[in-house]
């Protein structure tokens, strides 16, 4: 079939690939919960890529920049980028390590402030995701994910 050529399902082959791409759906699901989470948070003045940070590095107290990428599966670049931002916003503290290249992270009191406001309104929107799937689709979906990040690791 030519490029642009509409098939007998009304589609063209290069939407038909898409429909079974791990990489586009993926990104097409996370667009659909980012926003949803996002129009959560605002009102505690917070975004979920805030929160995908803060919440990690809550838990790991502090710990260097090159771990908490390697946690949260996100460059390092783009992690100290944010982390930059989330320092100015007083939300994270960071200092030097004891290697001088690397530094080392952790939430302020402010940050965890932010944490404590944001946490109900997490709560409701998880708590309507888990109603909608159902709490063994979400399990399924939760492991699904950790295989998939595994499996990009080793490709």
């Amino acid at each position: 079939m030519r490029r642009g050529a509409v098939s007998s399902r009304g589609r063209t082959p290069e939407a038909q690939g898409m429909s079974v791409c791990v990489c586009f759906n993926l990104r097409r699901a996370t667009r659909a919960i980012t926003q949803l989470y996002d129009e959560a948070f605002r009102p505690a003045g917070m975004r979920a890529t805030q929160l995908a940070i803060l919440g990690p590095l809550r838990a790991f107290g502090p710990v260097t920049i090159t771990r908490l990428a390697e946690a949260t599966v996100t460059d390092r670049t783009t992690l100290s980028r944010n982390l930059r931002l989330l320092q100015r916003k007083g939300l994270v503290s960071m200092r030097p390590g004891t290697d001088r290249r690397e530094h080392q992270v952790a939430v302020t009191e402010r940050g965890r402030s932010a944490l404590r406001k944001a946490s109900p309104r997490w709560e409701r929107v998880q708590g309507g995701i888990v109603r909608e799937l159902g709490k063994p689709r979400v399990r399924r979906l939760l492991s699904d994910l950790s295989a998939v990040v595994e499996a990009a690791r080793c490709c």
